[in-house]
């Protein structure tokens, strides 16, 4: 799964409407328990990454959403990232196309 510009127009539409219904503001303690959850091995490199993430932006808004696919997103407005979990099957980091339809959701809050 990516949120890169090779996905078709009615695939992103329908993330776009899920994610607008299902996106909502975070706390860093909700978000450091997601980690926890994800990555039940500190070592993992996408654990170290993620909480990097977080600590660099202790101040931050972020916020979580859904996407159809069954996607759990981690989204932050003010550094302009985000990150994808898919439980069971990966994560990855959000591509320019999918933070664009974030953003844009976010700013019509």
């Amino acid at each position: 799964m990516s949120y890169d510009d090779d996905w078709p127009e009615n695939t992103m539409e329908n993330r776009r409407v899920v994610v607008r219904k299902t996106i909502r503001p975070a706390t860093l303690d909700e978000l450091k328990q997601l980690g926890e959850k994800r990555f039940p091995v500190a070592t993992d490199p996408w654990c170290e990454k993620y909480n990097e993430f977080l600590k660099q932006n202790p101040s931050a808004k972020f916020y979580r959403a859904e996407s159809p696919e069954g996607a759990e997103i981690v989204y932050c407005r003010d550094v302009e990232k985000g990150v994808w979990f898919l439980p069971g099957k990966g994560m990855g980091i959000i591509q320019p196309r999918g933070l664009q339809m974030l953003a844009d959701i976010v700013d019509a809050l």
